[in-house]
């Protein structure tokens, strides 16, 4: 039977590879997939405590959540083909600049 612990505990293990990846990669691409990573391990939080409190609320939350993730993909690949096609590289390293 599955219990609220395995939840959490596979909530806290998506969130630390997203950490993991954010921090060491310089890809941008790469660290929006983390971020997107993240924000799941939030929406198997808020949907785990929902189930267990009996409450939609956390369900509500999460559908949410993944309403901004989904936009902010959106922009991001927006921003990042942008970039690209001006700087043809996407290392984030070389993102310094405001203006081109």
């Amino acid at each position: 039977m599955v219990t609220q612990t395995h939840y959490l505990v596979l909530s806290a293990a998506l969130f630390m590879l997203g950490v993991v990846g954010v921090m060491t990669r310089r890809n941008i691409i790469i660290i929006l997939m983390s971020m997107e990573l993240m924000l799941n391990a939030v929406n198997i939080n808020l949907i785990a405590f929902s189930r267990q409190l009996g409450d939609v609320t956390g369900q509500v939350f999460a559908v949410f959540v993944i309403c901004v993730a989904a936009a902010e993909a959106a922009v991001g690949l927006g921003i990042i083909l942008a970039f690209y096609r001006n700087k043809e590289t996407i290392n984030i390293d070389e993102m310094n600049l405001m203006r081109w």
